[in-house]
Order: C-alpha cells, then sequence, then structure tokens
C-alpha cells in the first residue's frame, strides 16, 4: 500500500511535543511506516570527549515520527490524502481539500492488447 507521505512533502505534525510544527519530509521508511521531518523530533545526545573532540560535544539530531502523526499540506492547510487513476494509467495523490495533485505514486501502465 503507497504511503500517503513521501521524501520533499511539507507536512503538518498532528501530535506529540512538536504538535502544530510544519516541516519538509527528509526520509521515510515504509517497513517501520516512519519519516523524518526536518526540525520536528529533535534529540539531544552528549558525545565524550576524544582525541578528535577535546571538548566533546552536543549533536541535535532528528528521530523518526510515525506517519499516521503527520498529514501533508495542500494550500497551506494540513489534508487527508486520496489516490486515484488518470485515463493514462498514471496512480497520483490527490488532496481531500481542494483536490489539488500532490504527486505521481506510479508511472502510466502500457494497456495490454487482446492477442
Amino acid at each position: 500500500m503507497p504511503a500517503h507521505v513521501r521524501k520533499g512533502d511539507i507536512v503538518y505534525v498532528r501530535s506529540g511535543a512538536d504538535r502544530g510544527k510544519t516541516g519538509e519530509v527528509v526520509s521515510v521508511d515504509p517497513q517501520s511506516s516512519t519519516c523524518v521531518v526536518k526540525g520536528i523530533n529533535l534529540r539531544t545526545k552528549h558525545l565524550k570527549p576524544t582525541q578528535q573532540r577535546p571538548k566533546g560535544a552536543m549533536v541535535r539530531t532528528e528521530l523518526p515520527i510515525h506517519v499516521s502523526k503527520v498529514s501533508p499540506m495542500a494550500d497551506g492547510k494540513p489534508t487527508r490524502v486520496r489516490f486515484t487513476v488518470k485515463a493514462d494509467g498514471t496512480k497520483v495523490r490527490v488532496a481531500a481539500k481542494g483536490g489539488k495533485e500532490l504527486g505521481a505514486v506510479s508511472p502510466a501502465r502500457k494497456s495490454r492488447k487482446a492477442k
């Protein structure tokens, strides 16, 4: 089943500590149904001092968030996603509010001719 969120989408966070924020999807993992959103779900990791880093470091990184907690944005508002098939056979994602096309999921299929 295709995911309603794809890399490069601008999404709205519906729940969690970052509720109400928006960001761009950096990556999507379909196996675990998670996505990494730029600037969302940030965590700080403290690194010990080493010879390369004598002072140590504090690294802020984005952790994955479940795709059910985000919604794609269309015309500045969050929306649900529908999947439709065009006349040429291309499957596309369409915003439920307004009907704006969000992007293609699969290319047009070649028609099979009866032999």
